[in-house]
């Protein structure tokens, strides 16, 4: 097979069976459920396993690596996952129709690829090529599929029913799952280093977080599903749609502080980035 890594193909089928598990063994929520999260206290259960894992091994060892890494390294490390990925933007584009933006996206991947050297400089945007950012489940949102029950992924975080779907195909399509390296310890190496890079990406969000006037997990939950949503319409989502949370005046700040926070470290171009001079 093409990827030695062949272990991560079960964390698909992995990510159901805990669902499967935790769901009949989870106490219910008092009250009638949510209707976009009638899977509460299955949620719940994993956004506080998830938050144990995180507070005890993940955000630390992602909060030293920003610490530490010195910024050329942490940009260089962003630039080349973020290259890879945009394989996976381009699949989504021509899924979507998007042929403009396919075309952008594959140009960026050659540029990058050579002049960025394999990714890991991001001349693109200097000229003209930026960074898109679509998946396979804001593909299924354009086809017409309904975004279905929101859904907690063990050691990934908030999705949907749909964006879990999604997250499969992903996986499936991404290049690193058809890397080159033999090497199940580099192989396995790589896919824990893109892990941190952008939980170390996402310290902000987390700090915007923590200090949601809400219960945390429905303020995850609304803020989640207000950023897919926006993803999905490129940013202009209709006007009709009403947050459910909106009534604090604090939480609507943080709320658009989280977005702000999201938006700024995924969709940013790194700075500092140049291409080397050649002589």
């Amino acid at each position: 097979m093409p990827f030695k890594l062949a272990s991560i193909k079960f964390y698909p089928w992995f990510i159901l069976l805990s669902a499967i598990l935790l769901t009949s063994g989870c106490a219910s929520v008092p009250g009638p459920p949510e209707e976009h999260d009638p899977f509460e206290s299955y949620n719940r259960a994993i956004y506080k396993f998830n938050k144990t894992v995180d507070d005890a091994a993940i955000r630390p060892v992602a909060q030293a690596y920003a610490d530490y890494t010195p910024d050329f390294m942490q940009i260089g490390v962003s630039n080349f996952f973020s290259n890879l990925a945009d394989v996976v933007v381009l699949m989504n584009d021509l899924l979507q129709f998007k042929i403009e933006q396919a075309g952008s996206d594959f140009y960026r991947i050659v540029v990058n690829s050579t002049l960025g050297v394999f990714g890991l400089f991001d001349p693109a945007t200097h000229v003209g090529l930026p960074k898109h950012r679509e998946d396979f489940g804001q593909t299924l949102a354009v086809w017409g599929v309904p975004d279905g029950p929101y859904f907690m992924i063990p050691f990934i975080g908030p999705s949907t029913v749909r964006d879990t779907s999604g997250f499969v195909v992903d996986i499936y399509t991404h290049p690193l799952f058809y890397t080159l390296v033999t090497d199940d310890t580099v192989a396995w190496g790589l896919v824990g280093l893109a892990y941190i890079d952008k939980r170390a990406e996402l310290l902000g969000a987390t700090r915007v977080l923590d200090e949601a006037a809400l219960d945390p997990y429905i303020f995850m939950r609304e803020a989640y599903l207000q950023h897919r949503r926006n993803l999905i319409y490129d940013g202009n989502p209709p006007m009709d749609y009403e947050e459910e949370f909106n009534d604090n005046p604090d939480d609507i700040d943080l709320e658009l502080e989280l977005e702000m926070e999201i938006e700024l470290n995924l969709d940013k171009p790194k700075m500092n980035n140049t291409t080397p001079s050649v002589k």
